[in-house]
């Protein structure tokens, strides 16, 4: 295990909600030793004691539920640098120290090459890791520009390209119940499965994240990464291990069979939203456009739709639609797989029943498999709905990441190839949309997002 961790971007936002508490997971769990050492490096002119006080109050308001004694072994073992991270002589400083270091990138995808050049002419020691955030560059010249700078730095085995989504517990559950139940994976294909909705929507607006989401979008900070690694868990086939090979040829596998999109699919098959004014709960909304620090000319979707089909043997028809938004009425994060009708119904039924649909819900992590029964009038069909809570996992998703990144292990990283392929995938989205192929709707802050879509002939 390495034993030195260097967080580049130290004093932002992933590293107060979730890097710092991940860590004290660590630590309370017992995966951290007495050895460990972080090094903090960010913009700020602070030095060690400032940088302990922030983490200590970070801790305070984002891990309550962990014990004193792991939160405080975090802060006690940390240091920082003030480092410009394009700098190679302050990075450097950041990751000198014996022994292998894992140099963690929270810093906007827009710095991920400057830096990655940073950390070449630093000379990292043997045996070190680079971690970097999603979205994986900007788009595919941009995405193999940075995987032939990576390369020239570490071996791919020591890149990890992490989406917190892929530790959540749910997510590994979508794929473990269709593996291990019988009575699930004969049916696990396009003879059974007619839809699959992959689905992220919160009612969470802007919250002042717009320095880095008004120049992304729905569609790269949600679609392209996160949705897209759900999709392959979801439709990829059996692999012979869990080990980090065999997934991610699989997920390849199936980011390749994405059937290519034409400008008439993306008219057709995509939509894209913002929002307008409105209220969410008890508190007035602004529209997006006038939220701070946002261009409006820029033209920014907070809401992204798109439906994929497979080219491949398990899925010909089936469709999979995936779907994000911002300040929406709920919170709604699930992966729901809806089956197809019985062929037949028996004659003298009462009523059309809904087909089955099995939902794995990722916030909070549930399982729900909607099906049909008989009611108490004879031969009048009923919903029966089976509910699961999933136990809650012994490390929080960040906490599962960085003690894969520390130990090696890559299952849950995103390889080179298959970052470039995504990109592939969503790439004739990108360009439709900046040739305003397909419109820019827009829905009220506080709605289910923007209404039924209007067909040619209709008014």
């Amino acid at each position: 295990m390495i034993e030195r961790l260097a967080i580049f971007g130290a004093t932002g936002d992933l590293t107060a909600r979730y890097l710092l508490p991940g860590l004290a997971a660590l630590r309370a769990a017992g995966h951290l030793g007495d050895g460990f050492r972080l090094t903090g490096a960010g913009r700020e002119d602070w030095d060690g004691d400032e940088f302990r006080r922030w983490a200590s109050a970070q801790l305070g308001r984002h891990a309550e539920e962990l014990p004193a004694s792991a939160k405080e072994s975090v802060v006690s073992s940390s240091g920082y640098c003030r480092a410009d991270v394009t700098d190679p002589a302050a990075v450097a400083a950041v990751v000198a120290g014996d022994g292998p270091v894992a140099a963690y990138l929270a810093l906007p995808p827009a710095v991920f090459p400057a830096a990655v050049s940073a950390l070449h002419e630093a000379h990292l020691p043997p045996g070190s890791r680079v971690v970097l955030e999603k979205p994986f560059g900007e788009d595919l010249d941009s995405a193999v520009e940075l995987n032939r700078l990576l390369a020239d730095l570490v071996p791919e085995q020591a890149v990890f390209r992490v989406d917190h989504f892929l530790a959540m517990t749910t997510v590994q559950n979508v794929l473990g119940t269709r593996l291990v139940n019988r009575m699930l994976e004969p049916v696990w294909n396009a003879a059974h499965i007619a839809e699959v909705d992959i689905i992220w929507e919160e009612s969470l607006a802007l919250e002042g994240r717009a320095g880095y989401y008004d120049g992304a979008g729905a569609l790269k900070d949600m679609l392209q990464n996160h949705l897209l690694q759900l999709l392959c868990l979801v439709a990829m086939e059996p692999p012979i291990t869990l080990g980090d090979r065999d997934l991610r040829d699989h997920k390849l596998d199936v980011l390749r069979s994405v059937r290519p999109l034409t400008d008439a699919d993306v008219v057709r098959r995509t939509r894209r939203a913002r929002y307008t004014a409105g209220r969410l709960g008890d508190r007035d909304v602004p529209a997006y456009t006038a939220e701070a620090g946002v261009d409006p000319t820029r033209r920014t979707e907070t809401f992204a739709e798109v439906e994929l089909e497979l080219d491949n043997w398990r899925w010909p028809g089936t469709v999979f639609r995936l779907r994000t938004g911002k300040a929406l009425r709920r919170d709604r994060m699930e992966v729901a797989v809806r089956f197809r009708h019985v062929p037949h119904l028996p004659l003298g039924h009462s009523g059309e029943p809904q087909p089955n649909l099995l939902r794995f819900g990722l916030s909070p992590e549930t399982m729900t498999l909607d099906l049909i029964g008989i009611g108490a009038r004879a031969h009048t069909f009923v919903p029966l709905t089976l509910t699961a809570r999933i136990d809650p996992p012994e490390l929080p998703a960040y906490g599962r990441l960085l003690l894969d990144v520390l130990d090696g292990n890559a299952a849950l990283s995103i390889r080179g190839d298959e970052a470039e392929e995504a990109w592939r995938v969503l790439t004739p989205v990108l360009s439709a949309w900046s040739e305003d192929l397909v419109p820019l709707e827009e829905y009220p802050a506080g709605s289910d997002g923007p209404g039924p879509r209007q067909r040619e002939g209709t008014s």
